[in-house]
């Protein structure tokens, strides 16, 4: 019966956790433009505390991130995103961050 009692409380508590700690998967389209923007961006977010993975596709230009939403909010991606010099979803690229891009990772930058 203690065995029984244990479980269940175990479960309990496993469930809770997960709950509280619900991971959801967002996709955002950017104005990155290369694999140093795809670098850039990643190895910031990947190192995030709420962030559980990010990846961008480079031809799409589509930001996908799992994030916990109980550590990070949406608004708080997007704006990291902003201060590396990048245009996400409705939110524009900090201006001095942009500037301050390799011409390569502008936008238009792979045309020259």
């Amino acid at each position: 019966m203690k065995n029984i009692l244990f479980i269940c409380i175990l479960l309990m508590g496993a469930t809770s956790f997960t709950l509280s700690g619900e991971v959801i998967t967002k996709k955002y389209k950017t104005s990155a433009e290369c694999n140093s923007c795809k670098k850039r961006i990643e190895e910031k977010l990947n190192y995030t505390k709420g962030v559980r993975f990010a990846e961008l596709d480079v031809p799409t230009k589509v930001l996908t991130v799992k994030f916990k939403k109980d550590q990070i909010s949406e608004a708080e991606l997007k704006k990291i995103v902003s201060s590396l010099g990048y245009d996400i979803a409705e939110v524009k690229a900090n201006p001095e961050a942009y500037e301050a891009l390799p011409t390569c990772c502008k936008v238009g930058g792979m045309d020259h």
